[in-house]
This record gives structure tokens, sequence and C-alpha cells, in this order.
């Protein structure tokens, strides 16, 4: 019998396995990114204190974008994200793509966020 691939357990699975390895710092944070099937979710966090120190999605009130689920709409929040970090003072962060394959919006999300000024 043909047994079903639960693709949401799989991404779980390669989630943990992922942030064993990947910790973010105050020199180095982390930068998460989570994709619904509506909107797309970014932050850069600081693992050691726990705390999100920038943040940029799709349904934020300012600047928000028609349709959040499409490669353009991942570049505008990679550039966003980019562009408010380096405001910040971060320059160079850890990727964690959260157990997503890096294609589509991930790979449009995260080459924008390289091209905006972000290391990593």
């Amino acid at each position: 019998m043909y047994k079903r691939i639960d693709r949401k357990s799989l991404r779980a699975k390669k989630h943990k396995s992922i942030r064993n390895k990947v910790s973010g710092t105050a020199e180095r944070p982390r930068l998460s990114v989570y994709r619904s099937l509506n909107n797309i979710f970014a932050q850069i966090i600081d693992d050691v204190k726990g705390v999100t120190l920038v943040s940029a999605s799709t349904v934020e009130k300012e600047g928000k974008v028609e349709k959040g689920s499409n490669v353009e709409a991942a570049k505008i929040i990679g550039e966003r994200i980019a562009k408010k970090a380096i405001e910040k003072g971060i320059k160079s962060v850890v990727f964690d793509r959260s157990g997503y394959v890096y294609t589509g919006r991930v790979k449009a999300f995260a080459d924008a966020a390289r091209e905006a000024g972000l290391e990593f």
C-alpha cells in the first residue's frame, strides 16, 4: 500500500536539524524566513538574548504588498528587511531557511537581501 508523505512534518524535521546547527548571536544574528500560502515573513533574531531585532512581512501596514505569495513579493520583503537591518547597524547575518527548499520565493528573498547589502 502506498504511504502518503506528510510534507509538513518533513519540513519540521529539516527545520529542527537546521536549528541545531544555526544560531544567531549579537555580532551575527539569524535571518529566519517563513512562507505561508498567502504571505512571507522574515525576522532577524538574536538567539542569545531571545529577541527579534528586525522584522518585515507582506502584511505590514506600511508599504503593504498587494499579492504576498509570489516571487515579486519575496524580493520586496528581502530588500525591505535588508534596509531595516542596515539602519540598525546589522550587516552580516546567518540565513535560516526554516526547512524550505532553496528555490522560488526563498531564493528570491535571499538574493534580494544580498543585493540590498546583507552578507550571508
